[in-house]
């Protein structure tokens, strides 16, 4: 079997091709192979007159590679084919101390080389001496370039420009204002201040600077539900991660580790955040609003089971209590309700994530970066969506319509 290597580039979603060339004799038995992404002649005898199949040489055993070593594989080689193709050698990134940007420094350092690397932290009132801390530790780990550019001062411009601001309407025949308008940010709107702060102002700008671009670090966990900001943190030149679930970026993490520490330790013991607010404080314990273990199996079966998954069969097991085993989580059942208190919080949540799913998050994803593609099916190419209204069929609706009945009795009893 002679299997190409190479990258597929449609523009959306990147597929890498590893190779994997084998020779097998009559038997099926391995006669010789070529590593993963490895390019190389293997010269094969071949004895017409028995049959038998040999290596003219040394016989290579294919390398037996856990799902973890495949995915480094495949985004070392993306990453590296992807920039010479674009004509690309230096990489800027937004360095958080959080796991996600750690674990793609460590996947650039090793792709193209820490002289190639700038990471920045971008620190706001919110950010922890935690964060900041490991940020700097892990361009040390790494030894790549690296710099702190707050954006307090910026983010206050921003809002002392936009929030209480008066717009009006013009007349057009006496040029009289009319129809005044005043403008107000809530604390959300100052999140995403925040986010495109970093990225459309002060990322794009040092990738100039330093000759290079910079990446998208988001993840498919994130980018599932559009748990990112548009001109923001969604922006970049690749979605390196964004085809792994936040599970599998903390193992491929620990993978990246196995020789010596890169990534320090503690970032993968602090609570994930944003660090976009008050509610969102690391050192008091607060962070993202996913429960990952939860999540990313309940995410994973909308997107990438050859049947996928609706709300209405996550429902009717949640109500039949064999929801973990049906969302393959290695847990038990109990686990569930240690999450949500009340099947009302259950479904509070199911539908909170389910409307983000079907809705807004179409259009981020649309405008999402270019993904290096690992997973059974990407968001892309694989996974081909439109942005139509959220709905919620007939079926889950007498499924909920029966629990809350049943909560109604349980209660009036």
């Amino acid at each position: 079997y002679v299997n190409s290597i190479g990258l597929q580039n449609n523009s959306k979603t990147l597929f890498t091709f590893d190779g994997s060339t084998i020779v097998d004799d009559s038997f099926g038995n391995v006669v010789t192979s070529i590593n993963s992404f490895e390019e190389k002649y293997v010269d094969i005898n071949f004895d017409s007159s028995t049959g038998k199949v040999y290596p003219a040489g040394f016989p290579t055993i294919p390398n037996e590679l856990t799902e973890i070593e495949q995915i480094h594989e495949a985004l070392i080689f993306g990453i590296r084919t992807y920039m010479k193709q674009s004509n690309l050698s230096k990489v800027v990134i937004g360095s958080s101390g959080g796991i996600d940007s750690a674990v793609s420094a460590a996947l650039y350092a090793e792709a193209i080389g820490k002289d190639n690397l700038l990471l920045v932290n971008m620190p706001s009132e919110f950010n922890s001496q935690t964060t900041i801390n490991l940020s700097k530790q892990l361009a040390k780990n790494i030894g790549c370039y690296y710099t702190t550019i707050p954006i307090g001062d910026s983010v206050e411009l921003t809002k002392e420009q936009i929030d209480g601001l008066f717009i009006r309407q013009i007349n057009n025949e006496d040029n009289y204002f009319n129809n005044t308008t005043k403008l107000n940010l809530s604390n959300f709107d100052i999140e995403n201040i925040q986010a495109r702060d970093r990225s459309s102002r002060i990322l794009a700008a040092l990738s100039s600077a330093f000759n290079g671009v910079f990446t998208n670090n988001g993840n498919k966990t994130e980018s599932t539900v559009g748990y990112c900001t548009m001109l923001g943190d969604l922006a970049g030149f690749l979605a390196t991660i964004g085809d792994l679930w936040k599970s599998q970026v903390y193992e491929l993490g620990k993978y990246l580790n196995r020789e010596k520490e890169i990534i320090p330790k503690e970032i993968f013991d602090i609570i994930p955040s944003a660090e976009l607010s008050a509610e969102q404080c690391l050192d008091k314990g607060k962070g993202d609003p996913l429960i990952y273990w939860y999540h990313d199996n309940l995410f994973k079966s909308w997107v990438e089971r050859w049947n996928r998954i609706t709300h209405s069969e996550i429902l009717e097991h949640y109500i039949n209590k064999d929801l973990c085993k049906f969302l393959n989580i290695n847990k038990k059942e109990e686990e569930i309700h240690n999450i949500f208190k009340t099947d009302k919080a259950f479904i509070d949540d199911l539908e909170y994530w389910w409307k983000k799913f079907k809705g807004m998050s179409i259009a981020k994803r649309v405008q999402a970066p270019p993904i290096l593609a690992v997973s059974k099916r990407a968001f892309g190419f694989d996974y081909r969506e439109t942005l139509n209204c959220v709905y919620f069929s007939r079926k889950y609706l007498e499924l909920k319509k029966s629990l809350n009945t049943i909560i109604y009795k349980y209660e009036k009893e």
